[in-house]
């Protein structure tokens, strides 16, 4: 088992709570998490990476359990975003590093990538397209935009949160268990992230990384082809995503590949860890 430290690191103007394992002298990956998750949901990963010699830093990104909350809404467009963790990693003395996202953090990688390729050596986005490919795919598959209603939903102002908290955070729970195979979610590991989601002001924190979108968040993102080598690792179940958007998303990128992952869904980092890793380590390697 690896050690984990945590620290607050100071970037882009806020304080980011940030797990840390892995010699210093290792190479720096980045792992970034997505909604509803924090940085606990790269557990499976952090560990095997810095087993395998690498310097793994996983912050709960802004909004999230205890790294800052800024109020406004204007402050979770996607560049202030990957602003963070391109101040992030300086502040492991390093001017670029591999990056890692799933969801929400994926997108945030891809952003940095796209807007700053001079931080990024390598990156692997986990059930995530390239965002500019969401309105492709909108364009040419109806039942995208079923699967991304529930993105309406969290517009609205205070409901959501209510919802959200109901009842002990039920419906989040079952949220996650629910779009998952059986046994994804330990009731341990439920409850970590109900602790995370108790944080004053993390739901608002948390929902306004969706409603920054009515800000102009997503057209923020440059379209040109990524130089650096990709990796796309996708759960065949996800049932909030197309698998046309992951092959939609090889077009932005110069020297990408995609790789399938079955009996797997959104969830496939938690549900398949040793592939996962196998994957995430042969690409570094």
């Amino acid at each position: 088992m690896q050690e984990v430290e945590f620290h607050l690191i100071e970037t882009n103007g806020i304080r980011l709570h940030t797990a840390v394992a892995g010699p210093e002298d290792g190479e720096l990956v980045v792992l970034l998490h997505g909604f509803p998750e924090f940085s606990y949901g790269f557990h499976h990963q952090m560990e095997a990476l810095a087993a395998s010699g690498y310097r793994v830093v996983a912050p709960d990104q802004r909004g999230y359990h205890l790294s800052d909350k800024p109020e406004q809404i204007e402050d979770y467009t996607i560049n202030k975003l990957s602003g963070d963790i391109a101040g992030l990693i300086e502040a492991f003395g390093e001017t670029s590093a591999i990056v890692i996202g799933h969801d929400w953090g994926g997108a945030v990688a891809w952003h940095l990538a796209a807007s700053k390729p001079e931080y990024v050596k390598k990156l692997i986005a986990i059930n995530i397209p390239h965002p500019a490919a969401m309105p492709r795919v909108f364009m040419k598959n109806p039942l995208q935009w079923l699967k991304s209603s529930y993105m309406a939903f969290f517009q609205l102002p205070e409901v959501p949160e209510k919802l959200m908290a109901a009842n002990d955070f039920e419906s989040m729970k079952q949220a996650m268990k629910g779009t998952a195979r059986p046994d994804a979610f330990t009731d341990q590991e439920l409850e970590r992230y109900k602790d995370a989601w108790s944080q004053p002001g993390a739901l608002t924190g948390m929902l306004n990384w969706y409603r920054a979108i009515r800000k102009g968040s997503l057209l923020q993102m440059p379209k040109a082809p990524l130089p650096m080598p990709v990796r796309i690792i996708w759960g065949l179940g996800d049932q909030f995503l197309s698998p046309m958007l992951a092959t939609e998303s090889l077009k932005f990128c110069e020297n990408a590949e995609l790789v399938w992952v079955g009996e797997a869904t959104h969830w496939v980092h938690h549900e398949q860890p040793e592939i996962v890793n196998r994957l995430i380590k042969e690409f570094l390697a």
